[in-house]
């Protein structure tokens, strides 16, 4: 009979320390053949989701032609980042094949043996490329199932031979693909907030890239954990692709969450607190999270997030948006002091209401 760990003899830091040790990923765990999940793991249920409300209409993230007029995309778009803060877009002319190449390259990468990944498995953010198990793994109070390659793409010149050469030419296309498409999804929410086009790229938001890779497995206990918490993402724009295992990704609309469905084809975009808070509020940062997968497949997501490369530059809301009756709503900061706290808490806890003028809260 195994033996029962209370609550007194139950050492979560040691048990933590001992799996990133070992380096073998949630992935390992699961091809160890494991049929319940460590402790570490296990969410409080705040954390998880309930039960469905019967007989409610199922909330979905719209989906925008890129292809249409200007001026219908730009409304389309302003209406989207105002409300929900996410919009799938299509006909994006980014080629399927790049998206394809990028996401199957990442699956395989997750679905090599153990002691191929392990090579690469650490946590040191001065290199260019890392793999691991959740980058607050020692700072949350429970684990996600979710496998990570993160790759800082920029402002810091990319050494591509530390990317792992499986997935390596794949995320340098699909990089530079994200660049073009970033650009032109700037110019409409500049447009749609009635700024000049090229605002948010003159302040190097398309130069600071990290690309973000995660491999969701099947998980054998998926109601006592999550993919991914509920959080908000920190920087000005996240373009995210995905396999077809859909029904994980979930918004937060109101007091409710609407599924993110696999359209074929599509890349997700989400607006990020930066953002928010450079539109005084007009565009929306909205909680986001992805559930535990139950199914027999991997998930895997690609997200780009693009950030400013100017660390030493004071954002805050646009001169431009502000009047005596639409006075700011934050005030300035240093990028560089909003990232340092970004790193320092838990995933899921936004910062815009520290830097909100009438700020009594962190």
């Amino acid at each position: 009979m195994a033996s029962v760990t209370t609550e007194q003899d139950y050492d979560r830091l040691t048990e933590v320390k001992q799996f990133d040790e070992s380096k073998i990923g949630v992935k390992g765990l699961l091809d160890s053949g494991i049929t319940t999940i460590p402790r570490f793991f296990h969410h409080p249920p705040e954390n998880l989701p309930g039960p469905k409300p019967k007989n409610r209409p199922r909330l979905t993230v719209p989906v925008i032609d890129l292809s249409g007029d200007r001026s219908t995309v730009v409304e389309q778009i302003r209406r989207s980042a105002s409300t929900l803060g996410f919009f799938q877009i299509v006909n994006h002319r980014i080629p399927e094949t790049v998206i394809e190449s990028a996401v199957g390259s990442i699956k395989e990468f997750f679905e090599q043996p153990t002691e191929y990944k392990m090579r690469f498995y650490h946590r040191e953010t001065d290199k260019g490329a890392d793999y691991s198990t959740n980058i607050d793994l020692y700072l949350s109070k429970a684990a996600c199932w979710r496998d990570t390659l993160q790759v800082r793409v920029s402002p810091v010149e990319l050494d591509w031979n530390e990317v792992p050469e499986i997935c390596r030419a794949a995320l340098a296309e699909w990089d530079k693909a994200v660049v073009g498409l970033g650009e032109e999804l700037m110019s409409i929410l500049c447009d749609g907030l009635g700024v000049k086009s090229d605002k948010l790229k003159e302040l190097s938001c398309l130069e600071g890239r990290a690309c973000v890779s995660h491999y969701y497995p099947p998980c054998p206990q998926p109601d006592l954990t999550v993919g991914l918490t509920s959080h908000t993402d920190p920087g000005v724009l996240t373009v995210l692709v995905q396999n077809e295992v859909g029904g994980l990704l979930q918004v937060k609309c109101g007091d409710e969450w609407a599924d993110v469905e696999a359209v074929h084809g599509a890349i997700i975009i989400n607006i990020g607190d930066l953002l928010q808070m450079m539109s005084n509020d007009e565009y929306k940062s909205v909680e986001h999270r992805v559930l535990a997968n139950p199914a027999q497949g991997a998930r895997v997501s690609i997200a780009e997030f693009l950030n400013p490369s100017n660390r030493e530059k004071l954002y805050g809301p646009f001169p431009e948006l502000i009047s005596t009756t639409n006075p700011a709503v934050y005030r300035e900061f240093k990028y560089d002091d909003y990232m340092r706290r970004f790193f320092t808490k838990e995933l899921g806890k936004t910062l815009t209401n520290f830097y909100k003028i009438d700020n009594t809260k962190e």
